[in-house]
């Protein structure tokens, strides 16, 4: 169950990014090289690849495993969120705030799911 849940929910995300790109646009750190659509895509496509690849029973350790990249890749995202918020209502900043945390819970939830469908030899 915890598999499908977090399959689905990368899933979804990586559509969001081509549903919204404008959202992500403006997350992504200035300091990266090429344009914010550039990001936006890319990760959004590596959504799309990572979250069926945790759906799929064959390929779901894989798939965790390329989670916990993925989530560490797009960190830094939900800090420079942080900090480009920072003017912005305390409501709105909360949400910001709150998104760091929750990568480290996604991280421990696609651990989880790569420990659970190791293969024994």
């Amino acid at each position: 169950m915890l598999a499908l849940l977090l399959g689905g929910f990368i899933t979804v995300a990586g559509v969001m990014h081509f549903v919204n790109p404008s959202f992500f646009d403006d997350i992504v750190p200035p300091w990266l090289w090429t344009s914010e659509r550039f990001w936006t895509y890319a990760s959004g496509v590596a959504e799309l690849v990572v979250g069926p690849l945790i759906l799929w029973p064959r390929t779901r350790r894989i798939g965790a495993l390329a989670a916990i990249v993925l989530f560490v890749a797009v960190y830094p995202a939900n800090v420079y969120m942080v900090w480009d918020w920072r003017d912005r209502p305390a409501s709105e900043q909360f949400i910001a705030w709150a998104r760091l945390p929750f990568q480290f819970l996604f991280i421990w939830v696609a651990w989880r799911v790569a420990q659970r469908n190791r293969r024994t030899a």
